[in-house]
């Protein structure tokens, strides 16, 4: 098979529905487009909302863009906690809902450290997590720090909590959902960085160039950009070099 196509080269923000794996949704872009594939952050089948997808040679600008913080609107039934913390999991507990929602959510604020949900894709010895849930083998699941920027409560009713968040990268909300006593009904990711789900288009190629935009930039001439391609000029970190309106380098590396 001969290898996938270098161009078309850019971003495509999908707002992905509920069902289809972050996998399918990219491979049917590659299929539809013919060329290398890859996003930028999964998101469960579950789960709907912002997913980057980074097409031919932009796929090396993955990197780039996992680490952006995120944001989620989330629905949690504090009522029961499941299996996997959200609805495709068993039900392993029932209890009254709190009526103090606002305290346990003040205590997930700032940097925390919970555990990775036992139905995530983080390997344990060796094979990934939610394999050994759907086996029924029960593991100790390592902790995993992050931020939690802001968590506001948009509505509670009904022992089912509405909120909004802002998270760094690596987060799990279905671990939030459970630190609440809870699981996800609903997930649905807003947004990633600068990228809103708002300007969501599977027809729209967004450029290399546009896709970093949140790194400053630096602008060479021909001489300059040439001089960096033949490793005859270092480029600095956290910087994006541009010539003639066309990515360069950036971070330190020379792209194709």
């Amino acid at each position: 098979m001969p290898p996938r196509a270098l161009s078309p080269s850019g971003l495509i923000l999908v707002d992905k529905p509920a069902g289809p794996s972050s996998f399918a949704v990219v491979k049917r872009l590659r299929d539809r487009t013919g060329a290398r594939a890859g996003h930028a952050g999964t998101l469960d089948p579950f789960a709907t909302g912002l997913l980057l997808v980074l097409l031919g040679a932009s796929t090396r600008l993955a990197q780039y863009l996992v680490g952006l913080d995120k944001r989620y609107l989330t629905e949690i039934d504090l009522r029961a906690r499941t299996s996997t913390g959200d609805v495709e999991g068993d039900v392993v507990e029932r209890h009254e809902a709190p009526g103090d929602v606002e305290a346990r959510l003040e205590a997930l604020r700032g940097e925390i450290e919970l555990p990775v949900p036992a139905a995530s894709a983080v390997k344990i010895e060796g094979e990934r997590a939610y394999r050994l849930a759907r086996r029924g083998v029960a593991v100790e699941m390592p902790l995993r720090r992050s931020t939690v920027h802001s968590l506001e409560l948009l509505e509670y009713a009904d022992g089912v909590a509405t909120l909004d968040l802002r998270v760094s990268s690596g987060t799990y909300v279905r671990a939030i959902a459970e630190a609440l006593g809870g699981h996800c009904l609903s997930l649905r990711r807003t947004e990633v960085g600068p990228f809103s789900v708002s300007d969501a288009d599977e027809s729209r190629l967004v450029p290399p160039v546009d896709a970093l935009a949140f790194l400053p930039a630096l602008v060479v001439d021909d001489d300059g950009a040439r001089a960096i391609r033949q490793g005859r000029e270092r480029v600095a970190e956290r910087v994006r070099v541009l010539c003639r309106g066309e990515l360069v380098a950036v971070n330190g590396t020379v792209l194709p």
